[in-house]
């Protein structure tokens, strides 16, 4: 490795490319196929302050400041949860038409490096990384706009072709990619380093 190589984010996604014509049929019903799965993520969600994303987040947080310790069994718990949420937003954002599984990984790959809590991880840090994270907040917010009518053009290209643009899909993995990178900074709290403004792997 060369001195100026920047190691990976501790923090992977990747999204398979169907190589396949997709189901037009369930992309034409994607909202109403997708509102078991929006009742589910707004309750494990981190994104949703009232929900139990603040209830997972805040033993964490608590067990770094007092402890300074990350249980592996939590992070486990916390890595099935992110594949979960993945998975299901590569379903409602047309990536792949295979519904969610609960437990299996699919074609959607998130891999999180398991911390060493008293090496790696400020234990004064995490009262701060949501603040810290503002800048990306703002970002995404314009980022999600523009995956939302990208995929509203990808659902009209799938229906008349069977295909997601490639570069349209890159671009919304891209953007999912950036967004669980600022979470895992900001909420699952499984590394210290500041998540890049990236949409690359």
């Amino acid at each position: 490795m060369s001195a100026l190589a920047v190691p990976p984010y501790p923090l992977t996604f990747s999204v398979d490319y169907p190589d396949r014509e997709l189901n037009r049929v369930t992309t034409g019903f994607r909202l109403i196929l997708g509102i078991p799965l929006l009742l589910l993520l707004a309750l494990f969600a981190r994104s949703y302050p009232a929900s139990a994303g603040l209830l997972l987040f805040l033993p964490v947080l608590a067990l770094l400041v007092l402890r300074h310790k990350y249980p592996r069994w939590w992070f486990d718990f916390n890595l099935q949860l992110v594949r979960l949420e993945a998975r299901i937003y590569s379903y409602l954002f047309l990536l792949r038409d295979e519904y969610p599984s609960v437990d299996e990984e699919q074609a959607v790959r998130v891999e999180i490096v398991y911390p060493d809590a008293e090496n790696d991880l400020n234990r004064w840090l995490p009262l701060v990384k949501w603040l810290l994270a503002i800048p990306h907040y703002v970002v995404l917010v314009f980022l999600y706009i523009a995956a939302v009518v990208v995929v509203i053009i990808a659902w009209f290209a799938i229906l008349f072709t069977g295909r997601y643009p490639s570069g349209m899909f890159d671009f919304v993995v891209g953007v999912l990619r950036w967004s669980l990178r600022v979470a895992a900074y900001a909420f699952l709290l499984v590394t210290d380093r500041y998540p890049p403004f990236s949409l690359a792997p």
